[in-house]
């Protein structure tokens, strides 16, 4: 199996690019944002409870992160491997994510970075919540997310270059520049 981050701020084309990594590879992209986006509009009791925490900027707490990301990964029986989009963003969901890939006999091949300056990130952010009506992208919003990105998710860095595991990309360019970036770096790996 062939397991991939797709790690950056809020915003760094994170979501653009796992899903093109995903059915480059023939891997299952696994995305918290998307999940919770989805619960969120369905109005299930996990949308309820994350509601107010992704408005708020806020991450979501991390035994709950686990679970979903479980339960996430067991609908796919028998895949090549996962991308995982928005997650870890902790040192201790990186350790309880190694956790879970031993459970399932696995573990995680490859981090990729998107490298973005903060002014980028948050007029993208802006446009997006323009354009799609994204409650969760106000300016004060992005600012606390990209401070929790700052203070809690960068660490993450050191944590993969430990492991040998960690690349960087500069994620500022157009879509398919950056993905032939990321292809470069994936195809060396596998």
């Amino acid at each position: 199996m062939f397991n991939f981050i797709m790690f950056g701020p809020p915003g760094s084309g994170k979501g653009t690019q796992s899903i093109k990594i995903a059915e480059k590879y023939g891997l299952v992209h696994i995305s918290t944002g998307d999940i919770f986006r989805s619960e969120i509009r369905n109005k299930t009791v996990l949308g309820l409870k994350v509601q107010s925490i992704i408005e708020k900027g806020e991450l979501v707490p991390d035994e709950l992160l686990v679970d979903i990301l479980r339960s996430a990964m067991h609908r796919y029986p028998n895949p090549d491997g996962f991308v995982f989009d928005g997650f870890p963003r902790t040192l201790r969901q990186a350790n309880d994510l190694d956790q879970l890939m031993q459970e399932e006999g696995s573990a995680m091949s490859l981090v990729v970075a998107l490298e973005v300056h903060d002014q980028e990130i948050i007029g993208r952010l802006l446009k997006r919540a323009e354009l799609e009506g994204r409650k969760d992208d106000t300016e004060d919003v992005i600012r606390n997310r990209l401070d929790i990105y700052l203070g809690q998710t960068k660490p993450l860095i050191e944590f993969y270059i430990e492991q040998d595991k960690f690349a960087a990309v500069d994620g500022v360019g157009s879509v398919d520049e950056i993905f032939n970036s990321i292809c470069e770096i994936i195809d060396q790996k596998k």
